[in-house]
């Protein structure tokens, strides 16, 4: 050892445990709270804060007054553990549950207590609802804890537990009485967006007592008492003390370590009576707990670095027996540096557990040893501890998977990775089981066969963070450039790299892979099955439809033993497939999807199985269908504890609800997952998006509506929709060459393809597009093409979408009695789906057509009951738009033809330019022509812009005096003043440019599916 500061006497000086300071009122706050009726105390504080010890300070008072606790900790996620905490905690409450008289709930725990087998009741019969056997397991543990008479469980670094663990703990304080008060302590800066912990911590039942803690740094005058404490109390300087205030910002872990560290390296001495650090101008203690815990470790002994080495590798608290077996020392060898271990401060031995465990004293230490190991003694040092630990019983398959894999025993870690995935599964900790696998996967080269098995095996959509495709994707392509594979080898190889590729959004690179392996993929298997389906999938550039149903179409039967798991997920792939393609055979596909699943691995194929049918109802306009099949998907996804697949569903019902009017609440769903870029997966933040750019458009928000849309681009059927909105409101505000660019680069792939599932919001915004664009012709041809692509098939929202790209058609054309008509079908189809938004705004768009015609009586009442339905809908600005237009002009009506779709007008002003152009002869600056307008100043501004395009002029005086000396607008007589807000009337305006049977109305925004 060093040579260390000296005490007066000679002898070095002993460094004691610190003493409990500066936590005397969180501790008062403590046991008062916990002196009433059960509560909730949440202790949030940064690493190294002081949180265990808090708890362990208050643990021991809470004990000698008999109050009788249990305490488990979660561990780090590197070792999941599903419902770990709590069976620790009871585990090592109990020394026999014979005498504990349970009823027969107690039965449930014999899988996760098999050691208790001839103790507990018989188990019970099984049940095939899985949360009601979730709901008896529960039961199972209120039960021991009131046997027990467990008044406290405290449950210690819950930022790390598993989603069974927080179910638990929601399901304790949803009970009344609630059976015990908890005490959780974690740290939220680590706290995953999606957790539960969340809704614990910010959404408890009413009437439950809740008390937040988050301890704070020492201060000074702490900070010197808490290094005394450490000196056997003697004197401190205000010198020191500051210093280490300084550069440790008063975290007491850290003040710790600092003075450890000073010790060892012989920094401390005896001035004037107290102790001081030597050399305070030159020595500089690092910053960084890690930082001060490697220099201390590298000081010490290779046979006592060799134990904390093992103890880092072991990870959590651990029994003497164990923790020699993975240093190899001998024992008399173990024995004196595991002492010393222990007498340095390093490692700590819990004497209130009976078993003896032996453990870092905080994370930070045990991540900090962990990372400091060398690369050859890690490994072997994880081989051993995998060995050691079979021999327990139970076994910690997940322990053991994790120390197989670092160690690179490839079989032995696929084998215990794969147990511990299907024991997660088994209890709906279906991202548990994720991570597991992802984990193998991505760090341990492994033979192709056991890969390719691994990666059909993830759930990418339980996975978190930004991209957990590469990682797989490059072990496929490791495998197939450094193995020597078969052909059928490589090929299953293969397709799996374009399978996830299409996973991950790269639809064309996997759809090239797929394409390369499919020759040699086995005829008849179920991985030549499920290849076909992905390719007839209509994704990524375009495609004839019949080139997509051609892979269906001509599938061979299965001939090879396929899982009953892959049959089913081959059967809910080919029904999504036929759907998105347009058929009708996919409803009866459909149907063959079961309602109710026992296994969570099926429910998980179930689930998303029914979200993406209940999609597809949406587009077909089967909406009923939509609601079931997405109410189906959130009962199994809660069932089973699917909680990653809930914002799939959600944002799902969401755009739904957009459709069928449900509108109340919805502004407020959809901006929650819109905003959440945590736990929400970006396809489904895109689609809420669209619903939010689909409310702000209707509450008139144009550029707000703009800008959201613009994000809603996640796959091709949010793109294409999103595409579609935007055109509309370009061409709301003259901006028909955006409107064009818009859809001209989508309208290949929706309407070119035959794709007509895709056309239902697109092919109306098209086809006002060119129409406004005076490209009447093209604008037919896309009415012909989804006509002859749809057929007579029951899809009620795009045969509406058809009828109202006819009454386009007809408007643009000037035939106005026709499209009259056809708007008034297109209402009453859009009526029947329900779609009340798009049926209202059809009906407007028919009364304006008559009002045009001359048929002022029904236009007026038609409009009228139009402006109540909006209102009542909740279209507020819409209402008030049409309300506005029916007294404008003391009482003369706005009349207008134009809406989804526009006349075209080539080089010539649109009335609304010519209305704007009006205004701004008459003097009036933009912001006072939109106020009259009733429209934004961009628009107002883009409406110029447009209109000086047209009569090429670069000013807005060139602009004044071309119209005027054109005849396109009367200059206003000098002697009337203009009236800035008073709406013009255009209807009676002779000099406007308007077409023979058209008049015009403010702008408006865009409807649901424009």
């Amino acid at each position: 050892m060093v040579a260390g500061a000296r005490r007066d006497d000679g002898r070095l000086p002993a460094l004691c445990a610190p003493r409990f300071v500066g936590r005397d009122r969180e501790l008062d706050t403590l046991g008062s709270a916990l002196e009433r009726t059960p509560v909730v105390v949440l202790i949030d504080g940064e690493a190294g804060i002081g949180k265990t010890r808090l708890l362990r300070e208050f643990l021991a008072s809470a004990a000698e007054r008999g109050r009788r606790a249990l305490v488990g900790a979660c561990l780090e996620l590197r070792v999941p553990y599903t419902l770990g905490a709590v069976v620790d905690a009871v585990r090592d409450g109990v020394d026999n549950v014979a005498g504990l008289r349970l009823s027969g709930l107690g039965g449930a725990l014999r899988p996760l207590f098999p050691e208790w087998a001839d103790e507990l009741p018989p188990a019970p019969e099984a049940l095939e609802d899985a949360t009601a056997a979730r709901h008896r397991l529960f039961r199972a543990f209120v039960e021991i804890l009131g046997r027990l008479d467990v008044a406290l469980l405290a449950l210690e670094d819950v930022h790390w537990a598993d989603e069974a663990t927080l179910e638990f703990l929601l399901f304790l304080v949803s009970r009344r009485p609630q059976p015990v008060s908890l005490v959780l302590t974690f740290r939220r800066d680590e706290v995953p967006s999606a957790s539960l912990l969340l809704r614990l911590a910010s959404r408890l039942p009413s009437g439950t007592h809740l008390v937040r803690l988050t301890p704070e740094p020492l201060d000074v005058a702490e900070t010197v008492s808490f290094v005394s404490s450490m000196l056997g109390g003697e004197y401190v300087s205000h010198e020191f003390a500051s210093f280490l205030h300084a550069r440790t910002e008063g975290v007491p872990l850290a003040v710790e370590e600092s003075v450890r560290l000073m010790h060892d390296r012989a920094d401390l001495i005896r001035r004037d009576g107290g102790w001081a650090r030597r050399r305070l101008e030159r020595i500089e203690v690092p910053p960084t707990i890690r930082d001060a815990m490697l220099e201390r470790v590298q000081r010490l002994g290779p046979d006592t670095r060799t134990v904390l080495y093992a103890a880092a590798v072991l990870s959590g608290p651990v029994d003497i027996a164990t923790l020699r077996a993975v240093t190899g020392l001998s024992e008399e060898r173990f024995a004196a540096q595991a002492a010393e271990a222990l007498g340095n401060g390093l490692l700590r031995e819990d004497r209130q557990d009976r078993h003896g465990q032996w453990s870092f004293r905080h994370s930070l230490a045990c991540d900090a040893v962990y990372d400091a190991i060398p690369a050859g003694e890690r490994r072997a040092m994880h081989l051993r501890a995998g060995r050691t630990l079979e021999r327990c019983f139970p076994a910690p398959v997940a322990q053991l998977a994790r120390h197989f894999r670092l160690a690179g025993d490839v079989e032995a870690a696929c084998r215990y990775t794969e147990r511990a995935s299907d024991l997660c599964v088994q209890s709906g900790d279906v991202a548990t089981s994720a991570l597991l696998l992802h984990s193998l996967v991505a760090t341990v080269p492994l033979p192709a066969g056991a890969l390719v098995g691994l990666v059909t095996r993830i759930q990418f959509q339980a996975l978190s963070g930004a991209d957990p495709y590469s990682a797989v994707i490059g072990a496929l392509r490791s495998a197939l450039a450094g193995q020597v594979l078969t052909p059928v080898e490589r090929a299953s190889v293969r397709f799996q790299v374009g399978r996830v590729l299409m996973v991950a959004g790269e639809i064309e690179a996997g759809r090239r892979e797929i394409l390369t392996a499919m020759p040699d993929l086995p005829p008849g298997s179920a991985e030549t099955a499920r290849a076909r389906v992905l390719l007839a999938l209509p994704l990524g550039n375009a495609r004839p439809v019949s080139e997509h149903l051609r892979w269906l179409r001509e599938a061979p039967p299965l001939t090879q033993p396929v899982a009953s798991l892959d049959r089913l997920r081959l059967s809910v792939e080919r029904a999504f497939a036929l759907l998105m393609l347009g058929e009708e055979a996919g409803w009866a596909a459909a149907l063959e999807i079961p309602d109710e699943v026992q296994d969570p691995q099926e429910a998980s194929v179930v689930a998303i199985g029914h979200t993406n049918v209940g999609e597809e109802a949406t587009r077909w306009g089967r909406y009923e269908e939509a609601r079931i099949r997405l109410g189906k998907a959130r009962t199994l996804a809660e069932r089973h504890q699917l909680l990653d697949y809930l914002d799939s569903i959600a944002s799902s019902r969401a755009h739904l609800d957009w459709f069928t009017g449900a509108w109340s609440g919805l502004a407020e769903r959809a901006a929650r997952l819109v905003d959440d870029d945590g736990g929400v997966r970006l396809k489904d933040r895109c689609e809420a998006a669209l619903v939010v750019g689909l409310l702000l458009a209707a509450a008139g928000d144009r550029e707000a509506a703009k800008e959201r849309l613009r994000f809603a681009g996640g796959d091709d059927q949010q793109r294409i929709e999103a595409a579609a909105v935007l055109a509309q409101l370009y061409l709301g505000d003259g901006e028909v060459d955006e409107a064009l660019r818009l859809t001209d680069r989508l309208a290949e792939v929706v309407v070119g393809g035959g794709l007509w599932s895709r056309a239902v919001e697109f092919a109306p915004a098209r086809t006002a597009a060119l129409a406004a664009a005076g490209r009447i012709g093209p604008a037919t041809d896309v009415v012909n093409a989804l006509e002859r692509a749809l057929g007579d098939r029951d899809a009620p929202a795009p045969q509406a979408s058809l009828v109202l790209c006819r009454a386009i058609l007809a408007e643009a054309d000037g035939r106005l009695a026709d499209a009259a008509a056809l708007f008034a079908r297109a209402a009453d189809a859009w009526e029947a789906l329900p779609r009340p938004y798009d049926a209202l705004l059809a009906r407007e768009r028919s009364a304006r057509c008559l009002l045009a015609k001359g048929r002022e009586e029904d236009g007026l009442s038609l409009l009228s009951d139009v402006a109540r339905g909006l209102s009542e809908l909740g279209a507020h600005y819409d209402a008030g738009r049409i309300g506005r237009s029916l007294t404008a002009g003391g009482g003369a009506v706005l009349a207008v033809t134009r809406g989804r779709g526009r006349p075209g007008y080539g080089n010539r002003l649109s009335p609304r330019e010519s209305e704007v152009v009006r205004l701004l002869v008459e003097g009036l600056t933009n912001r006072q022509i939109a106020d009259a307008l009733v429209v934004s100043a961009q628009t107002v501004a883009s409406q110029v812009k447009s209109a000086m395009r047209k009569l090429d002029v670069t000013s807005r005086t060139a602009l004044a005096v071309r119209v005027v000396e054109s005849g396109l607008v009367v200059a206003p007589d000098p002697v009337a003043a203009p009236d800035p807000v008073a709406a013009p009337d255009p209807v009676a305006a002779p000099d406007l440019a308007v077409e023979p049977g058209l008049a015009v109305e403010p702008d408006r925004p865009p409807s649901g599916d424009e």
